[in-house]
């Protein structure tokens, strides 16, 4: 009788796992395409892409922290594209505004076309001048969500992927991220003590972390004595005044950060949803794994990279620069900055750094990131030329 109950309960057993053997399983994700990008300051990710019938090549953000797809207003004039008022409005750090549509337009990739794609239209004319290039547009959800995506930093190439069985590689974290158009993550952040929150997840910010003020005050998990130096940010609706600092550390997974540069801003247009967010992480830190994003599976695989332990940017100068009509001016000069200290004024044009003449605003932040140090800088102020030395001071305080 006994033996008789073994040999039942085996047969159930094995007849189960036949069943599952002969469950559907979705057909293996296929290879579509790659391509290159580039990265600006911040880590932020710029690739080349072209808009339905016009032939010339866009420069356009990734941003996992967009909810759609969207062009530069100037962009729309420039190819002739009339844009449809909707009664939709999207927030950014600086404005909330209600925004015109671009419909059923097509996306030309390197080996890819994605079709029927709803344009939302902005104005990114800040993006512009702060990089230094023209930003045509955003790359968010409305792309991201249609493909497995795989970003090589190491490589600076994204492979795109159909949607399918995906197999991980070794090493890394599995990142479960909820998930409605933008990614939010939990990660620890701590300083005088450890906090849990929800981020998003946001490849198109060029920072490490961005903490709303009403987390940051109902938490209080900063060190009263942290000193935090003023500064600002550039975002949708334009720049918003921010404070700059460093907390001790932040982890995420199984990987810790430590003395992380993070700014604190009033978020009046509520976009980081406190107290359902504490702020976002961006792309000067993810940029240090290698990403696999799989939104069909609510997955985010994270392996970490050669940039893993790069040396943060813990620079701070108090200036606000800025390509306009050609020209790189001094457009905000922080109040008791290093900036204000060498004697910069507002609409300052920068010639050279450090006898650098190349007129390359990215050249010139770089230039800029060495705490400590003593930079000769030759400005045209009232059709004079004037050389001025400005002393980087490190957030770190040392």
């Amino acid at each position: 009788m006994g033996w008789g109950r073994i040999l039942i309960v085996f047969f159930i057993f094995t007849s189960s796992i036949g069943r599952a053997q002969e469950e559907f399983v979705p057909a293996p994700a296929k290879h579509i395409t790659s391509f290159s990008f580039r990265m600006l300051s911040g880590g932020i990710i710029v690739m080349k892409a072209k808009l339905s019938q016009f032939p010339d090549s866009l420069n356009f953000i990734f941003d996992t922290g967009s909810g759609g797809i969207s062009l530069d207003s100037m962009t729309t004039i420039t190819l002739g594209i009339k844009g449809s008022l909707s009664d939709k409005t999207i927030r950014g750090i600086a404005g909330i505004r209600q925004v015109k549509f671009a419909y059923n337009q097509k996306l030309h990739l390197p080996g890819l076309t994605v079709d029927s794609l709803n344009f939302h239209i902005n104005d990114y004319e800040v993006l512009t001048s702060a990089y230094g290039e023209k930003i045509d547009g955003i790359i968010g959800y409305s792309f991201i969500n249609r493909y497995i995506l795989r970003i090589d930093y190491d490589s600076s190439k994204m492979h795109v992927y159909t949607k399918g069985t995906f197999k991980y590689p070794r090493g890394g974290f599995l990142l479960r991220p909820l998930l409605t158009s933008l990614p939010v993550m939990t990660a620890d952040v701590k300083d005088d003590r450890e906090v849990r929150s929800r981020f998003y997840f946001d490849t198109g910010a060029g920072m490490c972390l961005l903490l709303s003020n009403d987390f940051a005050s109902d938490s209080a998990f900063t060190k009263p004595k942290r000193k935090w130096f003023v500064t600002q940010a550039e975002g949708l609706g334009g720049k918003a005044p921010m404070k700059q600092g460093v907390i001790k550390q932040i982890k995420i997974g199984p990987y810790k950060f430590r003395n992380v540069p993070t700014y604190i801003f009033d978020d009046q247009y509520n976009v980081t949803s406190y107290p359902y967010l504490g702020g976002l992480i961006g792309n000067d830190l993810l940029r240090r794994f290698n990403l696999i994003i799989n939104y069909e599976k609510r997955d985010i695989y994270m392996i970490p990279n050669t940039h893993f332990k790069d040396v943060f940017d813990y620079s701070y100068t108090g200036i606000g620069m800025y390509v306009i009509d050609g020209e790189i001016r001094i457009i905000d000069v922080m109040p008791g900055s290093p900036a204000q200290e060498a004697g910069f004024k507002p609409e300052d044009i920068i010639m050279a750094v450090e006898n650098n003449f190349s007129q390359s605003i990215q050249a010139y932040k770089n230039l800029m990131q060495s705490p400590g140090q003593k930079i000769k800088i030759l400005v045209l102020r009232e059709g004079e030329p004037i050389i001025l030395t400005l002393r980087v001071k490190s957030i770190l305080g040392r």
